[in-house]
């Protein structure tokens, strides 16, 4: 096992570079995120299994995700706590090269589209999932999660295409909740596709995953409760099976769906039955994620400062649902962000958290 610590700041997301099998971008905020500065750190890991920062930034808000662009292996773009997205270039030492800015709260995450490569995604406390590209500074979509726009259609509240600079959402309700925490509104994640390039899927504090196409007139495809009405704070999508994914939440559950299977429990206020459920964490979940080398192998990490892997059987007709194959208990502090690496031996991964403390681990030797 390998650590860094990122001392004065605690982390919230962490993700191994698409192009190199040794670099990490590591997302931290000071003062657990709730004041104070951010810092964006960039790790190598040398041949001897030591970890270092080349390089850094300092942020004036808090970060709290991160992603490598699918474009320039040198460059990052993070989610602010003042309601950007910043893009950092390895090769630019002080300042950020671009500066995305619609949202009106924190963004909570940032995702890069893995198939069509110029496009990334994030996601907001004001209720808006926005889609940009690299080279504007304007966003090209934005889709209404929380506080949809329009009637709604056979699948739900319609979401909003736009292609315009102009946020979708009013600006009454933007004056309304302006400084205002209503966990409900939240959108956590929103994460595209690697089947699709323009279909993504988003969850948020209504309890609530949802699928967009944006080129679609009505975007949102399909929405369900997922996790009894209580906070969906993470999703994340197969990259073997196309229909499977999965989501955690503050039940402390991590739940494994089919999305041909969910229509059925849409009228149940507690949402559909997922097809497998992996019950541990004493705490909420904050993130789950899919392994890219094996369709059945997932991680969590949670506030019970434990990151699980567990494994999935239920498309060969068996769940399992018994206990983690493994938990990593080195952190001490909730378990905010991780990641698998796309290279090297499969297993390896990466967690973060408010301990200060990136890990570096092998998911089959727990």
């Amino acid at each position: 096992m390998l650590a860094f610590r990122t001392q004065g700041y605690n982390g919230y997301g962490v993700q191994y570079s698409p192009f190199f099998d040794d670099k990490l971008a590591v997302a931290t905020a000071a003062n657990y995120g709730l004041v104070g500065n951010g810092r964006l750190y960039i790790l190598q890991i040398d041949p001897s299994g030591n970890i270092i920062s080349p390089i850094s930034w300092e942020t004036q808000d808090g970060l709290f995700d991160v992603a490598w662009s699918e474009l320039n292996e040198n460059q990052v773009a993070v989610a602010s706590g003042d309601g950007s997205i910043k893009l950092f270039d390895a090769t630019v030492a002080q300042f950020p090269v671009m500066n995305y800015h619609e949202h009106t709260r924190e963004v909570f995450s940032v995702n890069w589209n893995m198939r069509d490569k110029q496009m990334f995604s994030s996601a907001s406390w004001d209720g808006s999932i926005k889609v940009w590209s690299a080279d504007r500074v304007q966003s090209l979509v934005t889709l209404q999660s929380a506080m949809p726009q329009g009637p709604p259609g056979p699948a739900g509240p319609v979401g909003v295409n736009t292609a315009t600079a102009q946020s979708s959402v009013p600006m009454s309700h933007q004056k309304q909740h302006q400084g205002t925490a209503n966990p409900s509104q939240c959108v956590y994640t929103a994460i595209f596709s690697p089947h699709q390039p323009q279909v993504l899927m988003s969850c948020n504090g209504g309890s609530k995953v949802q699928i967009w196409d944006i080129r679609a007139p009505q975007p949102l495809q399909q929405e369900f409760i997922a996790h009894n009405g209580m906070e969906a704070l993470s999703c994340d999508w197969n990259k073997y099976r196309p229909t499977v994914i999965c989501s955690g939440g503050t039940d402390k559950a991590v739940r494994v769906w089919d999305l041909r299977m969910v229509g059925a429990g849409q009228a149940n206020i507690r949402g559909p039955t997922p097809v497998n459920e992996f019950i541990g964490h004493q705490f909420a979940v904050r993130k789950c994620q899919w392994s890219p080398h094996d369709g059945h192998e997932l991680v969590s990490v949670s506030y019970d400062m434990t990151a699980r892997v567990w494994r999935d059987e239920s498309d060969s007709g068996r769940s399992f649902n018994g206990g983690a194959l493994g938990v990593m208990g080195k952190h001490r502090e909730f378990v905010i962000g991780c990641d698998y690496s796309l290279w090297g031996q499969p297993g390896w991964v990466a967690t973060t958290g408010w301990d200060e403390m990136v890990y570096v681990w092998d998911s089959h030797r727990l």
